[in-house]
């Protein structure tokens, strides 16, 4: 049975789009973005920015349009087991492009080596524009907070 991912998360003032490759339970339960307690994503991007670790959905949402962040999976429904990415299958993608379009969306982060490989199979157009991120997911024994730092921060070059 295919599950449902979240519509993206932007506004007029985003520079910064977070792909990930498609929410997990947690996430889903919560029904917003990296909503694991032990995903790195929030408090990585709290350190960035000088802030505390937002917790809640509001307060989340607040944070990322705070600071220019957009949010969106590259999988936008699928079949999955559990939050395992190597489940994915069966799957339709995000229109990226679409969203760039029509935002001020500078950069593209790729959340992971799922997100990467199917973002770029599906844009090879767009690959310049993105820089693939060692995943947050708290199953990542190779997550890098500085990489994730230095690219949340679009003042600083890729």
């Amino acid at each position: 049975m295919k599950v449902k991912g979240f519509d993206p998360f932007f506004d007029d003032d985003s520079r910064v789009l977070v792909l990930g490759s498609f929410p997990s339970v947690k996430s889903r339960e919560c029904n917003f973005y990296y909503g694991h307690p032990q995903n790195r994503f929030w408090r990585t991007a709290a350190e960035c920015f000088g802030c505390s670790v937002p917790v809640g959905v509001p307060e989340k949402q607040a944070f990322a349009r705070k600071h220019g962040i957009a949010l969106w999976d590259i999988v936008t429904e699928c079949e999955i087991v559990g939050s395992q990415d190597s489940t994915i299958k069966d799957y339709s993608v995000a229109n990226v492009a679409a969203l760039l379009a029509s935002t001020k969306i500078e950069r593209i982060l790729l959340n992971g080596k799922t997100a990467g490989k199917i973002f770029a199979d599906a844009f090879p157009e767009l690959v310049p524009v993105s820089i693939e991120l060692p995943s947050t997911s708290p199953a990542n024994p190779r997550f890098d907070a500085e990489k994730w730092r230095r690219a949340l921060d679009v003042r600083t070059p890729l």
